[in-house]
């Protein structure tokens, strides 16, 4: 019974020591993640400031391999298939603002996230190109076309 009762104890410290290296590892990642964030930001304003304080044909050899192991954050390049003539995300959901809930435009339009389709809603919806009755969204008549064809 007493080697029971040892591992028993013994079982109760190693997790406790588990218990403490977790914690031990989330703050270090959090304190990681902060300096990556700092680094980024200063990555970004310290290289625009040295890029004008340097007169040109001064730059030596020894700041490439400093910036070789920085990680360049570009925006996503836009596949060449895309049809460049497709309607915007707007154009779509007033196109599709007949009568239809939100969550049916929010189906029509595969792929788009539903916090975009919101947004363009809300937007149309300021805008007064699309009003909801009863839970369902209609786009108004009047469209900025039509309104300067009448001027």
């Amino acid at each position: 019974m007493a080697a029971l009762d040892e591992i028993t104890k013994q079982k109760e410290r190693i997790s406790e020591a588990l218990a403490r290296v977790d914690a031990q590892r989330e703050k270090l990642s959090g304190q990681l993640k902060e300096l990556e964030a700092t680094e980024r930001v200063l990555a970004r304003y310290s290289e625009g400031t040295r890029a004008r304080r340097r007169a040109p044909g001064t730059a030596t050899k020894a700041a490439a391999p400093a910036q070789s192991g920085r990680r360049r954050h570009t925006t996503a390049a836009k596949p060449a298939g895309i049809n460049r003539s497709s309607p915007s995300l707007g154009d779509q959901i007033l196109g599709l603002a007949t009568g239809k809930t939100q969550q049916e435009i929010a189906a029509a339009c595969k792929g788009v996230r539903a916090n975009h389709i919101g947004i363009a809603i809300a937007r149309h919806k300021r805008a007064g190109r699309i009003e909801e009755r009863d839970g369902k969204l209609y786009a108004t008549r009047s469209t900025g076309t039509e309104q300067r064809a009448a001027m």
